[in-house]
């Protein structure tokens, strides 16, 4: 059942598509459109955000069972419980490397860069700061390790889906991907033959729902310039431009680590995986643009692991790095975190000592795990840093100094975030042999390429590509 294309007739239709029709020129003037509105109109601006909430609610409505179908897929056809722990093993332990690196990597830009000094701020004044925070943050609080590690196992499966808890639906969906598997090799074996040639019926199904979200995924892909309109009108708008003045030296800082720290993920992604970074960023230019506009990585998950998965990465290993290190691989949000430590410390005129900075580390090491999906994670996992560190010259409340700036802090979260899993899936996929590296050179250089050939939803990209 595999979807079969013909590479000339493929070329040619894309070729004959309008300029106007391309989701990057839509995005980008989405993008600019909605700056100028929330400059302009700041009130009208901020009145928008509801057309980007729609957006997120529509990609997230079909996240968790696209995540089940492509694990479940590519799981049920490696067959080999060894082979999925061995990745799942690799990619939590680059994972807590690579955040680690960025953790580190932070502080040394920010002492540095010094982005807080010459603030000079009165704790005095700070006095309304844990209200602030408390509003932002609806009084949650991260969960402790334990409770995250013991989150992961839904209370049910129905719960998982409901719940969009990505994790929980990534974890049954392993077990059920596995227990599949084995029951297509007793299948097989009773048939006289083997097991994944001859799959239960089951899987075929599977693939087919996977093909109908991926179809679904389409239709809601064509309201992505609405979305990105609405999300930057409402940040303009809301936050207006004036707070890139007032944070001006942080804002500069944040963003030369994340290039800095880009660069590095270049050079990773080169030595390890043979991957071209700046060839791939070009290759996922639609996708990019989309989280920057709506400052969210989650709308863009479906689309990357279909373009991780024709740029050569086994399906089982996209299926398995990308959702994981939705939560464990947050490279963007270590390294604003660890700036943003140094930043707060320094406007309170407070010089950390190595030992207070090295205890800032190991409790973003743990708090960092936790932020996905939760409220005003950023401001939670700060507070209960400056908390570990125990230096009385620097109350929770401070942590209130950063409300004006940090949605402006998306478009370098977002990026990085985005790239760091995207360079974590390429280099996961090279060390377990389940990268295609002539395909992935192929597709990052624009040449046409076969098909995937065996029936997977993902390969439904292709014919949606060739006929857009």
């Amino acid at each position: 059942m595999s979807v079969t294309i013909d590479s000339a007739a493929a070329t040619a239709t894309v070729r004959k598509t309008p300029w106007y029709r391309s989701l990057f020129v839509q995005l980008v003037v989405a993008i600019v459109a909605g700056i100028v509105v929330g400059a302009c109109w700041p009130g009208f601006g901020a009145e928008l955000k509801p057309l980007a909430d729609g957006f997120i609610k529509l990609i997230r409505m079909v996240i968790a069972p696209i995540i089940f179908c492509t694990v479940v897929l590519g799981i049920a056809h490696v067959g080999d419980m060894k082979a999925v722990g061995r990745i799942g093993v690799k990619a939590l332990i680059y994972f807590e490397v690579v955040t680690t690196f960025a953790l580190l990597f932070g502080l040394v830009v920010g002492n540095l860069v010094k982005p807080g000094a010459g603030f000079d701020i009165d704790p005095q004044t700070l006095a309304t700061g844990a209200e602030q925070i408390a509003k932002k943050t609806g009084n949650g609080e991260l969960p402790h390790t334990v409770d995250f590690l013991l989150n992961i196992i839904p209370a049910s499966v129905v719960s998982a889906f409901a719940e969009n808890a990505l994790l929980q639906v990534l974890f049954f969906a392993v077990l059920f991907g596995l227990a599949l598997a084995k029951f297509g090799e007793r299948s097989g074996t009773a048939a006289g033959g083997v097991g994944k040639q001859a799959p239960p019926v089951i899987l075929e199904g599977i693939d087919h729902i996977g093909r109908i979200f991926f179809t679904m995924i389409g239709w809601i892909m064509r309201l992505a310039p609405l979305g990105a309109f609405g999300a930057m009108a409402y940040i303009v708008g809301q936050y207006g431009l004036s707070s890139l003045g007032s944070y001006g030296k942080l804002i500069a800082c944040c963003y030369l680590a994340a290039l800095l720290f880009l660069v590095i993920l270049a050079v990773l992604a080169r030595v390890f995986a043979g991957v071209n970074l700046w060839k791939f960023v070009r290759y996922i230019k639609d996708e990019l643009f989309l989280a920057l506009g709506t400052a969210s990585t989650e709308v863009v998950l479906p689309r990357i692991m279909i373009k991780l998965t024709e740029a050569g990465c086994s399906k089982a290993t996209t299926g398995l790095v990308v959702p994981t290190g939705y939560s464990f691989n947050l490279d963007g949000a270590t390294l604003y975190l660890s700036i943003c430590v140094l930043f707060l410390a320094q406007a309170l005129g407070v010089d950390l000592s190595l030992g207070e900075q090295i205890t800032a580390v190991g409790v973003l090491m743990l708090t960092s795990k936790g932020m996905a999906g939760v409220p005003g994670s950023s401001f939670l996992a700060l507070s209960a840093t400056i908390t570990a560190i125990g230096h009385g010259s620097i109350p929770v409340a401070a942590v209130a100094l950063l409300l004006g700036a940090d949605r402006i802090m998306d478009s370098m979260r977002v990026t990085v975030n985005l790239l760091g899993n995207c360079v974590a899936t390429f280099i996961v996929a090279k060390w377990e042999g389940q990268l295609d590296t002539e395909r992935m050179r192929k597709v990052l250089d624009g040449e046409d390429v076969p098909p995937l050939e065996d029936a997977d939803p993902m390969s439904g990209y292709a014919l949606e590509k060739a006929t857009s």
